[in-house]
């Protein structure tokens, strides 16, 4: 297993930990009890990310990027094994292709 996924896997625990959690006293928590706080969190992140200078500043925004996406999957009951599927059944599909035979 890789660096980075014992560490999406320790993560993932750890958020799906703080679910029921207290607001106040936990961050995560907070957001999970609040889907439009981590929407506008994610897509704030997102930005930040895109527009990052240099690489410390991709890996550190990415790094919040990926928290608040791991956060939003866990308020909306979806697992990484879900998104690993989705992953599996594009592969060897072209992106073009694959974006194409989407329902609009």
């Amino acid at each position: 297993m890789s660096r980075f996924s014992n560490v999406l896997e320790r993560l993932t625990a750890t958020i799906a930990s703080r679910k029921g959690g207290d607001p106040s006293a936990s961050w995560t928590a907070k957001l999970l009890a609040d889907e439009g706080l981590i929407g506008r969190k994610v897509l704030e992140e997102a930005r930040e990310t895109v527009e990052a200078e240099g690489p410390d500043h991709l890996a550190a925004e990415s790094a919040d990027l990926i928290y608040h996406w791991l956060v939003l999957l866990a308020a909306k009951g979806v697992s990484l094994d879900e998104v690993a599927a989705k992953l599996e059944a594009r592969e060897g599909t072209s992106g073009i292709a694959e974006k194409a035979s989407r329902k609009p």
